[in-house]
């Protein structure tokens, strides 16, 4: 008899889904997901759901753009 799929998932990892993956850790320390809306500006990138609208308003003042994570904006 086989296992159920959710079933041999937590067996397997210990969680009943797939953990989504991580794109990387903001400046912040926020995990960010791939997905997720970020801001970036040079090599760093911020959790827009974790930012404050004046920190936006800084943020955008110094060219930082908009984006979802994934895996083009990260080879950047």
């Amino acid at each position: 008899m086989t296992e159920h799929p959710t079933v041999y998932q937590i067996n397997k990892t210990g969680h009943p889904e797939k953990e989504p993956d991580i794109y990387g850790t903001d400046f912040f320390g926020n995990e960010v997901y791939y997905g997720d809306e970020i801001y970036i500006h040079d090599e760093e990138f911020w959790l827009v759901e974790d930012l404050d609208p004046s920190e936006i308003a800084l943020l955008e003042h110094f060219g930082a753009t908009k984006v979802i994570a994934n895996f083009e904006t990260k080879e950047k």
